[in-house]
Order: C-alpha cells, then structure tokens, then sequence
C-alpha cells in the first residue's frame, strides 16, 4: 500500500506501515494538513489488518518532527477561533494516535520539538539518534500545555522531569532524553534505521493477538483504579486462548519451527 500527499506519505509491506513527515524544508514541522494526514494514515493502516506495526519517522536527516509550522499561526491560528479549529484538528489526529491498537514506534533523528514530540510520546517506543533534540518550547511562546499531553510527559518522565522540560523550554540531548525515560533507546545515526526496523519486524512476527492485548492491558493499568475496564482484559485473555494463532504458537514450539500467526 502506497499513500501519499503533498506533506505526508505512506507506505506498508512485510507488516509494517510507514507514516513518514514529508516537510524537509521546514525541518518536517507540523502543518493543518499534516494533521490531516495523520487521521488518515492512521485510519488506513488501523483497518488493514496486514499492517501489524506502525513506524513514524521524518525525511531527511534534520528533524524527526520539529514543531508546528509556525508559518502559518498568522493565517490558521491568529485568534482563539481559527485556534480552536486548529486544536480539533490536531486533536483528533492525538486521538488517532492515542487510540491505534496496533504498536507505534517513533524513530526519531535531530529535532524532535513541541508538537513533533507531543507525536512521538503517543508512540508505544521510541528510539533515538545519537544526534536527537527533544523538548518543548511552550514558554518561549506563550503557549500552555493541556492536561492529556501534560499526563502523557508526567507517565513518562515523572512531575519533576516533565516540570523541567517545560519550565526551562530547553532543548535535551539524547541521552539525557534515556536517562529520564523520554525514549526507549539511542543508537548511533547510521545505525538507528536498522534498530528500528529489526524491531518492528520482531514485533510484526509475533501474535498480533498477544501484541494487542499487552498494549490494551497497558493502557487500562495507566487509568485511574475506578476507570479500568477489567472485563474487557479478562475477555482479551480469553481471546488469545481460544484462538488459532494459540495452537499454532504451541504446534511451532513443539516442531520447533518459527510460528506463522494470522491474527484470528
């Protein structure tokens, strides 16, 4: 599968689905458009059940995701109205994000900024460049961060990281980025596209039934005690019990062959 706009692109083979920034000349920074583009792109590879893992990455060697276009807040985002359509758009492309049960890796190279890193911490993992800059620049623009991409930093670098990162709107190295749990791993650059793919297609080999309910149950255990939905956990065990990608598994380890799972 192959999709593409002017500002995004989208490809998929052997389990795997690209969704690729295509901005270069602004360093990949986020457009209404781009926003756009992730809704679709995400909805195309959420209905394909060929697609079993999703990787984010930017073009060129520059910028993962630098930002939002600030080119065009004169224009989109000069009000509180245009504002607010602006944030409907890219928050339902964060709902897409947030919501796609198949896991999302950010393969992030240079500049991860703001918006591009609000993207990257919706992913599952994160993996980094050596020459990677994350961190979010609200405070030198007079912006406020709202309480879903506030809980999202706070779960992943706890209140005081997320606290500094804000606070001091400065830009953090890649392994300072490890060190407080911003990513999962950095890898030198000529090595970051292998990493990212081995992984994937280690995860794209796997039960995409096993994969799904890790990640479902995941999320259930970040919620509030009150708000976690139990049965549905329960039911998703019970899934992978009763289906055929459970036989095959155990059929492969007693042949000891590498298991060929359907989804079903």
């Amino acid at each position: 599968m192959k999709l593409n706009t002017d500002k995004m692109i989208a490809e998929s083979g052997d389990g795997i689905g690209w969704m690729i920034f295509n901005n270069p000349e602004r360093r990949n920074a986020l457009s209404l458009e781009m926003w756009g583009g992730i809704t679709t792109i995400l909805d195309s590879f959420q209905q394909d059940d060929s697609v079993r893992v999703v990787v984010m990455k930017g073009v060129g060697d520059k910028a993962f995701v630098s930002g939002a276009d600030i080119s065009q807040f004169k224009d989109q985002r000069k009000n509180a109205e245009q504002a607010e359509r602006y944030t409907a758009m890219s928050a339902e492309a964060r709902l897409k994000l947030a919501s796609l049960d198949k896991p999302l890796i950010a393969m992030i190279r240079g500049f991860c900024l703001g918006g591009g890193l609000s993207v990257a911490m919706n992913a599952d993992i994160r993996i980094a460049a050596e020459d990677a800059q994350l961190g979010i620049p609200a405070a030198r623009l007079g912006i406020a961060y709202g309480f879903g991409s506030l809980e999202q930093l706070m779960n992943l670098v706890g209140p005081s990281f997320a606290k500094e990162i804000l606070f001091s709107a400065r830009r953090f190295s890649a392994e300072e980025a490890l060190r407080i749990g911003l990513v999962n791993r950095v890898v030198p650059v000529d090595e970051l596209e292998g990493a990212v793919c081995e992984l994937a297609n280690s995860i794209a080999s796997n039960a995409p039934l096993s994969v799904k309910a890790t990640k479902m149950t995941v999320a259930e255990v970040l919620k509030d005690p009150s708000d976690r939905n139990l049965d549905a956990i329960e039911q998703m065990v019970k899934t992978c019990f009763d289906s055929q990608d459970y036989t095959e598994g155990r059929q492969a380890f007693i042949e000891k062959r590498k298991p060929q799972f359907k989804g079903c």
